[in-house]
């Protein structure tokens, strides 16, 4: 998958504006149906082509933006017509029966919350719009809270990858760096919550 990214990516770096804008819409869309695809480093090159004068800004903003909602909201709605079982029953490779079950934990314990920091939570943000359907959350609230997941989450990509540099090779390097730091850091910060969180769960039961 990796290799077929790096392939696409060389081959769009030259093409028209609308092809790239188009190229980037649908690479923001799909990363959520597709987990292994490398969405945030995509975000990132639309980025890079900004500073190279080849794209805008706002533009770029705006349309990762949407692509990230809408793929979101594409799976939430596969979430809500087909159910949960369907997916616990098939225990897909990207949808795991186990991720399911802990994302439908988390909703039960946070809600709406949950899709707020979607766009944070590495590794798990097309379980969360999947399980966010399976629930039947309000669409509207959850269109909202994808949204503005979305456009905080790309902001901050954007504007590191149009600070980053001016050689892709270089740029892409440095995002997918900056990537593994901080998936990292996720992942130790939840998992501590989560053992603080069974920790008080089990003192508060003793306590009873």
């Amino acid at each position: 998958m990796s290799g077929f990214i790096d392939s696409l990516i060389e081959k769009v770096l030259n093409a028209p504006a609308g092809i790239l804008y188009l190229f980037l819409f649908l690479s923001s869309v799909i990363e959520n149906l597709l987990p292994p695809i490398p969405g945030d480093t995509i975000t990132a090159l639309g980025a890079f082509l900004v500073g190279q004068n080849k794209l805008d800004f706002t533009l770029v903003y705006v349309i990762t933006t949407l692509g990230s909602t809408v793929g979101f909201i594409i799976l939430y709605g596969f979430g809500w017509f087909l159910g949960k079982e369907f997916f616990m029953e098939r225990d897909f490779r990207f949808f795991p029966a186990k991720s399911i079950s802990h994302g439908e934990h988390w909703f039960s314990r946070f809600g709406y919350v949950v899709v707020l920091a979607n766009r944070f939570l590495p590794g798990i943000r097309s379980v969360i719009s999947l399980v966010a359907g399976a629930s039947m959350l309000r669409p509207f609230k959850v269109f909202l809270y994808a949204l503005a997941s979305a456009a905080v989450w790309n902001y901050i990509w954007i504007l590191a990858g149009y600070r980053l540099g001016n050689n892709w090779a270089e740029v892409r390097r440095s995002v997918e760096e900056l990537l593994r730091k901080y998936n990292i850091a996720a992942a130790v910060i939840l998992a501590i919550v989560i053992i603080c969180w069974v920790i008080y769960r089990i003192y508060k039961k003793r306590a009873k």
